[in-house]
């Protein structure tokens, strides 16, 4: 039986995932494509459009997804095709015309009418197409071929595993993200980069525009800043060119007060909006020498859940705008400041959430490499272990292409999401999962984004970098080690389990300590935090994340129930040691 979450069985086929889905960058042209396309599953991976369909698929649930409809998993060596035909409404085109994917997983090939018009490569985020010149009648059949070799190539797939079982889950495929279209002017604002200087009471704001051919634009972008419905700023900024505009009475951003200011920025004929917040992010000594996390210059701790962005009917595909802040909110009802969003980049309306209920962001880098070997990924959660990373083929990354596609997703992953305002905090490597150079990532983390902090090996395999000293426990009672210089984190730790009968997804069960009844559960979490975690702070503990949100197919180790029909633990046990994660 199919575990539904309730947003997934109240699902409308014909209006999925509405919202417009880039919150940072608006305009009033949108069309959304979601909804229900046909779909084939043919051999081979040939680009030769199928003679027959094989059905209906509900998109951008992935085909492997029990919300698309079809529920069959794509296989490597296999081609996974859409189709749906596309109509502008009538006023549509304003210039040119852009068909943009959230994601796909993982390779893909876009035709009109037959004819290719783009393709890209990486599971995890968007791209858009020129289709202008394809859509000049207004109407055109929409095609896409997807491959996705998913856990038997060296591209990044996060916890995808065909065979899957324990902590690695139900592989998917294909269209996993929103599909929309978009009309703008000749000129337009392409990227919008915001940068808050709090110490300076100021924002740094960078236009990117683009322009046909190799025109040059010379027209001024008019940038106006607004606070609760007030202009507090007015500023004229040249395209390509990070202007500083100064404001007055800050209201700084934090997860006690999200507060986001409003941007319109005006270029020629196009017009888009935005928001950001005022806040800054560090690393620096407490009254008492002890290294912290800051948050607005002042010692700030990260009281955090490991959030895998897993759902049991959408699997990657968040049932509904709804089911995202459900999660975010809950987590922060509960007493939480922080999710470690792990090994996934979720849509960017998951981000919005975060920023506007003021919910602190770890992002973790989605991790690949070939097949990783057991020794090492596993030993050091029992045993110390710690491994030069240079070792390459150890580590599952004698792929030389492998690499450099992680290396530039990394820095793709950074420039999508660096204007966000609750990211907190980079992870580039998780568990030796794929890890290789992670001195050099933190680097270059560091030369893109100097605005954030970066944990540049979660768990173990520490190479001696980053701002954290990152620390995974399961198997043993939390002691917090000796100051090393850096922040003091535990980045992983507890995975209580329990199962609550009717809330499961398979009859398997995994968690770090198992429990039956959900009075010792709750007993159990209490005490964890009261005995080990709560004593360690006055030592130099800066950060926890406990493991986890929710239950996860085999792993129900979740403060939820799979289905978030269920929270584990009466709330107020639980915001009773919460309120304790603090400095």
């Amino acid at each position: 039986m199919t575990l539904l979450t309730p947003w997934g069985e109240a699902l409308d086929r014909s209006s999925v995932l509405p919202e417009y889905p880039r919150p940072q960058l608006v305009r009033e042209s949108y069309l959304n494509l979601n909804g229900v396309w046909d779909y084939a599953i043919v051999p081979g991976q040939a680009f030769t459009e199928p003679a027959t369909w094989d059905g209906e698929i509900v998109v951008p649930f992935s085909p492997e997804a029990p919300l698309s409809g079809v529920e069959r998993q794509l296989m490597p060596g296999e081609t996974l095709w859409y189709r749906r035909s596309v109509t502008l409404p009538e006023g549509f085109m304003q210039g040119r015309v852009f068909l943009h994917f959230g994601a796909v997983d993982e390779r893909c090939r876009v035709y009109l009418n037959g004819v290719e018009v783009g393709s890209h490569q990486g599971g995890y985020l968007p791209f858009s197409v020129d289709v202008t010149e394809s859509l000049t009648s207004g109407t055109a059949e929409l095609t896409v071929a997807v491959h996705d070799d998913s856990d038997t190539a060296s591209h990044s797939r996060g916890k995808q595993k065909l065979k899957r079982g324990g902590i690695w889950y139900t592989a998917q495929s294909g269209i996993w993200q929103t599909v929309w279209i978009e009309s703008v002017p000749p000129v337009y604002v392409e990227r919008l980069v915001i940068t808050p200087q709090l110490a300076d009471s100021a924002v740094d704001m960078l236009v990117e525009t683009s322009a046909p051919g190799s025109a040059s634009v010379t027209v001024s972008a008019s940038v106006t800043v607004s606070a609760d419905g007030t202009v507090v700023a007015v500023a004229q900024v040249s395209p390509g060119t990070a202007a500083r505009i100064p404001l007055s009475d800050i209201r700084a951003w934090s997860p006690e007060h999200p507060f986001l200011y409003d941007v319109t920025v005006t270029l020629g004929d196009d017009t888009v909006t935005s928001y950001f917040g005022m806040r800054s992010f560090g690393v620096g000594p407490d009254a008492s020498g002890v290294q912290r996390l800051l948050l607005n210059g002042e010692p700030f701790f990260h009281a955090g859940v490991l959030d895998q962005g897993y759902w049991p009917d959408g699997l990657y595909t968040p049932p509904s705008d709804e089911a995202m802040i459900y999660d975010i909110q809950t987590m922060k009802d509960l007493g939480f400041t922080m999710l470690r969003k792990h090994i996934k980049i979720e849509p960017m309306r998951w981000y919005h959430h975060c920023d506007r209920i003021g919910m602190l962001v770890w992002q973790d880098a989605v991790n690949g490499g070939s097949s990783y070997n057991p020794a090492v990924i596993t030993i050091p959660a029992v045993a110390p272990l710690r491994l030069n990373d240079k070792h390459y083929r150890a580590f599952g990354r004698a792929d030389a292409r492998g690499r450099e596609q992680f290396r530039r997703e990394l820095r793709d992953t950074v420039e999508l999401l660096r204007s966000v305002p609750s990211l907190a905090l980079w992870v580039p490597f998780n568990e030796g999962w794929g890890q290789f150079d992670a001195l050099d990532a933190t680097r270059e983390l560091r030369q893109l984004d100097p605005t954030r902090p970066v944990d540049h090996a979660s768990g173990w395999h520490d190479q001696g970098g980053g701002d954290l000293h990152s620390l995974h426990v399961y198997f043993r009672a939390f002691r917090a080690p000796r100051a090393d210089g850096r922040v003091l984190a535990l980045t992983e730790y507890g995975g209580y389990s329990l199962r609550i009968p009717g809330h499961e997804w398979g009859a398997s069960v995994f968690g770090y300590k198992r429990f039956d009844d959900p009075a010792r559960f709750a007993e159990a979490l209490a005490r964890l935090h009261e005995e080990q975690i709560v004593p360690a702070i006055a030592q130099g503990l800066s950060a926890t994340v406990y493991t986890q949100l929710s239950d996860v197919e085999d792993e129900i180790n979740g403060l939820l129930s799979y289905d978030r029909r269920v929270v584990k633990a009466p709330a107020e046990r639980i915001r009773a040691f919460t309120a304790q994660l603090r400095l």
